[in-house]
């Protein structure tokens, strides 16, 4: 049914418990699984930053990807499930999902989610509901 399931974190523990979900179910429907990190651009609102401020952001950026993924690697080897990695800077996260799915044969999302609803949703977003919303696979949200 699924072939190749997408597991995006960003390193966090409820991310961690989605990733964990899906290399559980990756496992049973002998389904590889490709794991998803993303870094954010710079945040506007620190300001303009200058060219070294930009390289060291995204070196530490890429470093924290390298062990965001190493970590879930590993997660995927002890689940018996064979596993990709992949990394994405400098874009929003369900942008970033949205574009790494339609770019490669992706059966299925598996993402975690806060469940945030009203006023904290508005105010801090929800890649996962966005993620949702402009998928052309289906999605499976783990709270």
């Amino acid at each position: 049914m699924y072939a190749h399931i997408l597991l995006p974190t960003d390193g966090s523990e409820l991310a961690t418990k989605g990733v964990r979900d899906g290399l559980a179910l990756a496992s049973a429907l002998g389904a590889a699984a490709t794991i998803l990190t993303v870094t954010d651009p710079w945040p506007l609102g620190l300001g303009v930053a200058d060219q070294t401020m930009l390289d060291d952001w995204a070196t530490d950026a890429a470093e924290a990807a390298k062990l965001i993924l190493e970590e879930a690697a590993k997660m995927a080897a002890t689940a018996g499930v064979s596993c990709t990695t992949a990394y994405v800077p400098d874009k929003h996260p369900a942008e970033a999902i949205i574009e790494y799915v339609e770019a490669h044969a992706i059966d299925l999302i598996v993402i975690a989610s806060h469940g945030r609803r009203g006023f904290r949703r508005m105010l801090l977003g929800s890649q996962a509901a966005e993620v949702l919303s402009r998928s052309g696979v289906p999605v499976l949200i783990i709270k």
